[in-house]
């Protein structure tokens, strides 16, 4: 193994999740004003909902194939009776549908940035620099499922791409695995890496911005200038 692939499969890893972690911590600490998406609706709306809608509908069901993908060994899937090639056509099927639904919620938001022009004035370093990385994923992973598997003879990631991650978890990693994948999966998984580390300096923190508090706080109440006081229906 030499140093660039000990460099990239090893030690990158492992600093972008390091980097992950703590640079939330500290986003969380010193910059909690800074802790939002920065949204652009204000400005543009219309061109907004859709792309948005579209991305992270594709984006869930993206992250849910990947996460099947690399957690279930092909062992697992044989033993419950799926088959090499049912577990191909499903993967296939369902993860075109799923990138391009992504791919196509990227592209519109994209373009919305880019010809609005006050929506462009918004747009910081950082942002470009994600949506950079996040272009590379879409493009190498549409790649890779319809250039390698859809169109092309077909590659088995689960037996590189896959066991790969799954030692990564268990702090015994394997370069030799990954540097046999094609060349679409390793710039689709060093890409994902780089975003991982730019994470926490990004409006992607806005991910663990759910608001589970919304479910139980009190009623507000609107008073009328004679100091009486109603309940209001919803919340809101």
């Amino acid at each position: 193994m030499t140093r660039v692939e000990t460099l990239l499969w090893v030690v990158l890893p492992y600093v972008a999740i390091t980097v992950f972690v703590v640079g939330h911590i500290w986003r969380y600490r010193t910059d909690q004003v800074g802790w939002t998406t920065r949204s652009s609706q204000l400005l543009e709306s219309r061109r907004l909902r859709a792309g948005v809608l579209l991305f992270h509908l594709g984006f869930f069901a993206v992250l849910g194939g990947h996460i099947l993908g690399i957690l279930v060994p092909a062992s697992l899937t044989e033993w419950a009776g799926v088959t090499e090639d049912m577990y191909h056509a499903v993967s296939v099927t369902a993860g075109t549908a799923s990138g391009l639904l992504m791919l196509t919620g990227f592209v519109l938001l994209m373009l919305r940035r880019g010809t609005d022009t006050r929506v462009r004035a918004v747009t910081t370093r950082t942002d470009r620099l994600t949506y950079l990385l996040l272009g590379v994923m879409l493009v190498s992973g549409m790649y890779a499922t319809v250039g390698e598997n859809l169109i092309g003879g077909g590659y088995d990631y689960r037996e590189t791409v896959a066991p790969y991650f799954r030692d990564l978890f268990l702090l015994r990693p394997d370069a030799a695995l990954i540097t046999e994948a094609p060349v679409v999966y390793r710039l689709h998984v060093i890409a994902g890496f780089l975003l991982y580390a730019l994470w926490p300096f990004s409006r992607l923190v806005h991910a663990w911005s759910v608001p589970v508090k919304y479910l139980t706080r009190s009623n507000i109440l609107y008073r009328t200038r004679g100091g009486s006081a109603r309940s209001a229906g919803a919340r809101t």
